[in-house]
């Protein structure tokens, strides 16, 4: 073979030259695309009802825990923003939910989307005020929101209920055919039903361009705007749509348990929100989910086993979680099959 020859073999294109390039839209088709282990764990929701019926009260609450630490994920986990007042919203959706019942209509439909509406109006409202500054000015504003609507809905007692709590509202029948029970069975799947619908938008959202360019925004915002994305607008529509989510969260459980009282509204919230993010991990939606089994699991059997100190033993777990981290826990069960495996080669343990 000559020179020549060997340059045109060169140049010749090889067989994998002819395969298709995979365009962006084929690639977010193929990232939202379920995986297996999505399937089980919806699944598993649902058996949970046959399950354990007994614990049907505890199942929607970690639901409802669970919707509102979706609403932190959007907002943390793929914009990057620290809120620890994120309880305005939730507190603001529960008592929306609950003197809509009471005044204008029991449809727990109507009320879910009465108390979105008026969460993402003070989220959008509140959003120019958040994007100024830093994270430390973002913190303190999202706090003070927070403190200010506990102060406002303390001292209107005559809106509100004060201190003593909204009771006396009536909640009607989900699709005038499923009553709310005392058991829980109407609570948690109702609950779960509303979680999966939101998650099934957020997971549309977080895979479309505009999620791509939010988790843009997070990793490099100089870089971002030089591609030509506005991170200002795109900042305040992911805080309003996790404002909203927070308020249907906190009108689920007005509904639910038909009381609001100013707990809502507290930073405690807030900080569980947080603490359920730290356990599950943000930024891939399911962290909340996972997160919030994990916490109010651990809350009722910690609390059934010591009811004067379980509030010391649960910050116990969760410091432990946090110094060794998610990754070092579940490498665990990982690292001791690997030990075994070595000292017990397949030809021996045959």
């Amino acid at each position: 073979m000559t020179a020549t020859d060997r340059n045109l073999a060169a140049t010749r294109p090889t067989a994998g030259a002819d395969a298709p390039i995979e365009t962006p839209v084929n690639m977010l088709r193929r990232k939202q695309a379920w995986k297996v282990w999505e399937i089980v764990f919806w699944l598993a929701t649902i058996a949970v009802y046959f399950l354990f019926p007994s614990k049907l009260l505890l199942m929607s609450e970690i639901a409802i825990l669970g919707l509102f630490a979706l609403s932190l994920d959007l907002l943390l986990g793929y914009a990057g923003i620290v809120s620890l007042g994120h309880a305005a919203f939730f507190g603001l959706g529960a008592y929306t939910a609950g003197l809509f019942a009471m005044h204008v209509s029991g449809a727990p439909l109507l009320g879910l989307l009465a108390a979105g509406f008026v969460a993402g109006v003070l989220g959008f409202a509140s959003s120019f005020l958040v994007l100024r500054g830093s994270d430390l000015t973002r913190l303190m504003v999202t706090l003070g929101v927070s403190l200010m609507l506990l102060e406002a809905a303390n001292q209107a007692a005559w809106l509100t209920g004060g201190a003593d709590g909204l009771p006396g509202m009536t909640i009607d029948p989900v699709l005038g055919l499923f009553v709310f029970d005392l058991f829980g069975r109407t609570a948690y799947l109702y609950s779960l039903a509303v979680l999966f619908v939101l998650f099934l938008v957020a997971r549309r959202l977080v895979g479309s361009p505009f999620g791509l360019s939010l988790k843009a925004i997070k990793g490099n915002l100089l870089r971002s705007q030089s591609l030509g994305i506005r991170p200002n607008r795109r900042l305040i529509a992911i805080y309003t749509i996790s404002s909203v989510y927070a308020g249907i969260a906190g009108a689920l459980l007005t509904q639910t348990t038909q009381f609001v009282s100013l707990d809502v509204l507290s930073f405690q919230r807030s900080a569980d929100g947080l603490l359920v993010l730290v356990i599950g991990g943000g930024g891939y939606l399911y962290g909340g989910l996972i997160g919030a089994v994990i916490f109010k699991i651990l809350q009722d059997w910690i609390s059934a086993i010591t009811a004067q100190y379980w509030l010391f033993w649960l910050g116990l777990i969760l410091v432990v979680i946090v110094l060794f981290g998610r990754e070092r826990i579940a490498a665990g069960p990982r690292t001791i099959l690997s030990v075994i495996r070595r000292r017990f080669p397949r030809e021996k343990s045959a």
